[in-house]
């Protein structure tokens, strides 16, 4: 499976379950199709950014550190790889993508965080992003392209 749908998988499980130990995290995966090991497990950790952070009753478990809102150079590339175009109408965002990667380009646009941003839903080859306003989505649109093109 492609690392990007693997590390997607990850950030879906970390948000729906309480994944304490990396073991824990490589039976959800492999319970999901996804064959992992040990090392790929710690390397998609990394690259994601997730940290442990402390449960009410002491235990800690997996999720994404929201301190540091910076996008990491492997979603980028990411980013770049899969976009087709990106065009706005309205306060409406389209992202078309290569198929198969409109998740990888929906993983750049969450990691942006931007608060004018109201929602993104990915297909298969699209990804489509409501923002607040019309000038919101213009920007986001600049905000995208800079990021493909620099």
């Amino acid at each position: 499976m492609p690392r990007n749908a693997r590390q997607i998988k990850i950030l879906e499980l970390i948000a729906k379950k309480e994944i304490v130990t990396q073991d824990e995290l490589a039976s959800a995966l492999i319970a999901a199709d996804f064959p992992v090991t040990q090392a790929t497990i710690s390397r998609d950790i990394k690259e994601l950014g997730l940290v442990k952070i402390t449960l009410s009753d002491g235990r800690q478990k997996y999720a994404r550190d929201h301190t540091d809102i910076s996008v990491g150079a492997k979603v980028i590339n990411l980013f770049r790889e899969a976009v087709v175009s990106v065009n706005y109408a309205l306060n409406t965002v389209v992202i078309k993508t290569l198929s198969g990667s409109a998740n990888s380009a929906g993983l750049m646009v969450d990691r942006l965080e931007d608060p004018q941003v109201l929602g993104c839903v990915a297909g298969d080859d699209t990804v489509l992003i409501i923002t607040k306003s019309e000038a919101s989505a213009k920007k986001l649109v600049d905000t995208l392209n800079e990021i493909i093109y620099n």
